[in-house]
């Protein structure tokens, strides 16, 4: 008797290997992958009914095809095993490596079918650019800005077709700007209220927060202001805050509790603008939670400004929102302007997550460093500034795959919204 080993890149192949030389009622002993592809262990079905029939006849050491024996310490006892086995046994053994085969097989065609999209996608995707190369020179620019390719691509497919790069340019930084919701005066220092200002470490709360009071007790007077903090846990944190109400003359009080803060909100409700620097937590912390729900049930209507870092990556804005926009978001103050390389990375997340944008900062300097958000300025800042060489420009043929691939654009997958109608002026 020979037991015949089969190996070949893929099931398929292998089963066809064994099909041609043994026929189609040819018993599968076993299979596995290896470092070389699929192994098939197949018997010829006239050797295998020849050992059923003399059961008691404890048939050769099976010799491997090619001169290859078998181990006669595993294999041997697992083939008598196999023969002596009752028919139904032999059924379900022979019918759980069929299944194992099929689902190999099936992995295979599944492989094979995103190959292939993916090769018919960028072979439409060359097709576009030969008909449209303005419109890929748009795209790249806004690439290149830091904008998502999401809302690249969907941006650039409601493009007028006839336009040239010039037209399109314009239309698209009209249509951006529309969709870039700010508020471009000082609405927060004119109505007042009660601003919590909430982000994660490092983005610039407590500067922000000094900046925001600077410019009440401008318009209206340090005895018009107050200053709270929530940070006890950061070493040092509060001080810096209380550093900056001395320059201003604003008292400023330390929160421990949300009891402690509606009780401190009550002492302070003629004032007319109280703003509370919260202490700085990842995104991923399950104390955001906590936070927020301090902040909501103090009894008090206070607003909740995310503030966002613009040197931040994209996804880790994402996350940002997400974690925070759960309980609603008055609006948001984008800080570091000068830090980073590509302001349309922070611009893109306001406008897909579709939050209102009131100022933007750009320093240290209190009040000086912090403007109300202008979204002509800022979107004309951006396409101005020449991106340059760097290791993430994209080359044509990465250009391609990456525009080209279907993942990239389901805004649906991250809560993102359509963009809001043109405007052509």
């Amino acid at each position: 008797m020979k037991v015949k080993r089969y190996i070949a890149p893929t099931s398929k192949e292998a089963l066809r290997q064994v099909k041609e030389e043994l026929g189609v009622d040819a018993v599968i002993l076993s299979n596995r992958k290896t470092k070389d592809g699929v192994e098939i262990m197949a018997l010829a079905d006239s050797e295998m009914s020849s050992l059923v029939e003399t059961p008691s006849t404890v048939p050769n050491i099976p010799q491997y095809e090619h001169h290859k024996a078998l181990d006669t310490t595993e294999s041997y006892p697992k083939l008598l095993s196999l023969i002596h086995e009752p028919a139904e046994a032999q059924k379900v053994s022979s019918d759980a490596m069929s299944a194992s085969l099929a689902h190999d097989i099936i992995a295979e065609i599944h492989a094979m079918k995103s190959t292939l999209e993916d090769q018919l996608a960028t072979v439409a995707w060359g097709n576009f650019t030969q008909r449209r190369p303005e419109k890929m020179k748009l795209l790249r620019a806004m690439l290149d800005a830091g904008f998502s390719p999401s809302l690249s691509r969907r941006l650039v497919d409601k493009l007028t077709v006839d336009f040239d790069y010039e037209q399109s340019l314009k239309q698209a930084m009209s249509a951006l700007a529309f969709n870039l919701h700010t508020v471009a005066s000082d609405e927060i220092v004119e109505k007042g209220g009660v601003y919590a200002l909430i982000g994660p470490t490092g983005v610039g709360k407590t500067t922000t927060t000094a900046k925001l009071a600077a410019r009440c007790v401008i318009r209206h007077g340090a005895d018009k202001v107050a200053l709270l903090t929530t940070d006890s846990y950061r070493i040092g944190g509060h001080e810096q805050l209380r550093i900056y109400g001395q320059l201003l003359g604003v008292p400023v009080r330390t929160i421990k509790d949300t009891d402690d803060l509606q009780l401190t909100l009550s002492e302070l409700k003629n004032k007319h603008m109280v703003l509370i620097d919260t202490v700085g937590m990842s995104q991923r912390d399950h104390m955001v939670t906590q936070q927020i729900a301090m902040l909501s049930n103090c009894g008090a209507d206070v607003k909740r400004m995310l503030v966002l870092s613009a040197a931040s990556n994209g996804k880790t804005l994402d996350e940002v929102i997400s974690a925070y926009q759960k309980n609603g978001i008055y609006g948001c103050i984008i800080t570091k302007v000068d830090e980073t390389a590509s302001l349309g990375v922070a611009l893109d997340a306001v406008i897909r997550r579709k939050l209102m944008l009131h100022y933007v900062a750009n320093g240290q300097k209190v009040p000086e460093d912090i403007h109300a958000a202008n979204p002509r300025y800022l979107l004309h800042r951006i396409f101005k500034s020449s991106p340059g060489d760097s290791a993430f420009t994209l080359q044509d043929a990465e250009f391609a795959l990456i525009m080209a691939s279907k993942n990239n654009a389901e805004s649906s997958r991250t809560g993102e919204k359509s963009l809001a109608g043109f405007s052509h002026d």
